[in-house]
């Protein structure tokens, strides 16, 4: 195997362990959210770079049998580690650099019991206002109030199951004032997101309003909505 083949393997090696360790490292709090990213953006240049020196040693050495399977692995190894940062940059670009999405943009649901889990976090609670909400009807124009034939109380209690079938942990189950409040933790790099629902009654109708806010973080890169979404189909 030649020089510029072990290089390669080797460099898109590094890119995915970076790659892979970029969100558990995290989760597990070895470090913050941020040199997470830090090692997302390292990772995809370990693969380009990878990918690069692979197609080099591809066509300078014209390798055969085990080499070939060493550089086509370099190849793809390096690609993959690429393009999981990228698609995840172009995403984050595509949509909005916001945080707080919410059913309803005019009297979006409060936050009340989950508050003192937030005491450290660099996001409020606080709502953005229009600024915030015209972002979020022009990325997220689906985003809106569910109804339901349902009085208030038989509301409430499909509310709370749909919360704990998305795997929520439930805060508060307030029955009389018509509030659920969660925290959700994204699978990677186990981020906490907290949810607050508000079931108002009207005789047999009831509707559903449905807030996610991020604790850390300028963009959500789409995954309150994502809830959100998940959430009201569950409904």
């Amino acid at each position: 195997m030649g020089f510029l083949t072990r290089l390669a393997l080797i460099v898109a090696a590094a890119g995915a362990v970076m790659l892979l360790a970029a969100g558990p490292g995290t989760r597990l709090g070895v470090w913050d959210f941020r040199t997470g990213f830090a090692l997302l953006r390292w990772a995809a240049y370990a693969g380009a770079a990878g990918a690069l020196l692979a197609i080099i040693a591809l066509f300078a050495a014209r390798p055969r049998g085990t080499a070939l399977a060493a550089v086509l692995a370099a190849l793809v190894t390096g690609a993959v580690t690429f393009a999981v940062p990228l698609e995840f940059r172009q995403r984050a670009q595509r949509l909005p650099a916001i945080h707080d999405i919410t059913t309803d943009t005019e009297g979006p649901p409060a936050f009340v019991a989950v508050l003192p889990l937030r005491a450290v976090a660099p996001n409020s609670t606080e709502y953005g206002g229009e600024a915030i909400a015209a972002q979020q009807r022009a990325a997220y124009p689906e985003i809106a109030t569910k109804a339901l034939a349902l009085d208030a109380a038989a509301c409430f209690e499909r509310a709370l199951a749909a919360a704990r079938d998305a795997g929520w942990d439930i805060v508060a189950a307030d029955r009389p004032h018509g509030r659920i409040e969660a925290t959700d933790t994204t699978f990677w790099f186990g981020f906490k997101d907290d949810v607050v629902v508000r079931v108002q009654g009207r005789g047999r109708e009831c509707r559903v309003d449905v807030r996610s806010v991020s604790r850390v973080g300028r963009s959500d890169v789409g995954a309150n909505a994502a809830r959100i979404r998940d959430y009201l189909g569950r409904l």
